[in-house]
């Protein structure tokens, strides 16, 4: 067996972190806007988790993507 690890490169994209990032943002504020009872900030906070959706699939289409012609990929050292 060998010990090198097949690394695809999911999620390590910069399409990928502001994604999720934009998207992880939207969830908090949105929690804390329902926590304290502040309905327009909640359903503002489901629209910006929307665009972070589209956020990310835009920067993959756009080439920044795993797969992308601008994507560089990192060396990983153990």
């Amino acid at each position: 067996m060998s010990n090198e690890v097949d690394d695809l490169g999911e999620g390590h994209s910069p399409a990928a972190w502001t994604g999720v990032l934009s998207m992880l943002f939207a969830i908090t504020l949105g929690t804390v806007a329902f926590v304290l009872e502040v309905p327009w900030l909640v359903w503002a906070s489901v629209g910006l988790l929307v665009v972070g959706i589209g956020t990310g699939w835009f920067l993959s289409r756009a080439g920044f993507g795993v797969n992308g012609p601008k994507y560089i990929p990192k060396s990983h050292h153990s």
